[in-house]
């Protein structure tokens, strides 16, 4: 068996972390968790999802995303609505607060995922993105 340290998903979550060390300050300063980020991130790309949609495309299970998304409700960034196609699907989406708390915040996030690129290369990132791309393409 390799050895603690050479273990892949270790390796993963480190480089996770140390990813998240440029980020978390921030976050911390709205004050929202890095899962509640993403799920508003993500609302802000695809505008209106439904909570499975939201889980799969932020890597959150179902029952921690509808933790998530009650707290956002209750913090006033995301509401819900009943389709008007099928009153059975309920569509998620951000509210005005919450664009505007996100206009706020992207530059200086893209700051800091600037600051993260100048310490490597862009062919070193580039090549990064491309492996991750690779490795999570790949099924057991």
């Amino acid at each position: 068996m390799r050895k603690f340290d050479d273990s892949l998903p270790l390796r993963l979550l480190k480089a996770r972390e140390a990813a998240m060390g440029f980020f978390r300050p921030l976050l911390q300063e709205i004050p929202l968790t890095e899962q509640q980020w993403r799920v508003i991130r993500a609302l802000n790309e695809f505008e209106e999802l439904e909570s499975k949609q939201l889980a799969e495309l932020c890597c959150i299970l179902s029952p921690s995303l509808t933790g998530i998304i009650n707290r956002l409700e209750q913090l006033g960034y995301i509401k819900r609505r009943k389709s008007t196609e099928d009153q059975r699907r309920t569509l998620i989406s951000l509210t005005d607060k919450a664009k505007k708390m996100f206009a706020s915040m992207s530059p200086r996030l893209e700051a800091r995922y600037q600051e993260m690129t100048e310490r490597f290369s862009h062919e070193d990132m580039k090549a990064l993105e491309e492996l991750l791309i690779k490795f999570c393409d790949v099924k057991p």
